[in-house]
């Protein structure tokens, strides 16, 4: 009931961002699932396209971004991975006018095992997937452009 109350008292524009990215988390995830991954990108390039209403690109408007996906990803059953919450972050933040460059890094385990790490930047600026030692993962060539 609680968190009935607290989503009821969220301004109607955060309400339609949470419900929003609660349905692209979601999709994305699935399309993580079921399409190759350079099909997916393409197809998250098509809605990623800036939106014809002006908007106003500040870094409010990208905290409540992330903001939304990181409530969004606590209530997907499951649990959410980095790669979707970056998916998902970078597909709203461009659709707001945005810079979004989604990076994926790879690193060796304590183990020797490979580990595997995706983020978002902005502007020069880790927004979604800061890892204290983020600097150990070797980013990948970017995947802009599906």
């Amino acid at each position: 009931m609680k968190r009935l109350r607290k989503f009821l008292s969220l301004t109607t524009s955060d309400c339609q961002l949470l419900l929003g990215t609660l349905v692209l988390l979601g999709v994305i995830r699935l399309g993580l699932w079921l399409l190759p991954f350079k099909t997916l990108l393409q197809l998250l390039a098509s809605i990623s396209q800036a939106t014809p209403e002006p908007q106003e690109v500040d870094q409010n408007s990208a905290n409540k971004i992330v903001w939304a996906v990181n409530i969004a990803s606590r209530y997907m059953p499951g649990g959410v991975k980095c790669l979707a919450r970056a998916l998902t972050t970078r597909v709203l933040l461009s659709r707001r006018g945005h810079s979004a460059n989604l990076r994926i890094g790879v690193a060796k385990g304590k183990e020797g095992q490979l580990e595997a790490h995706a983020w978002v930047e902005s502007q020069g600026q880790v927004v979604i997937g800061h890892l204290g030692d983020l600097s150990r993962f070797i980013p990948m060539p970017s995947f802009e452009g599906g």
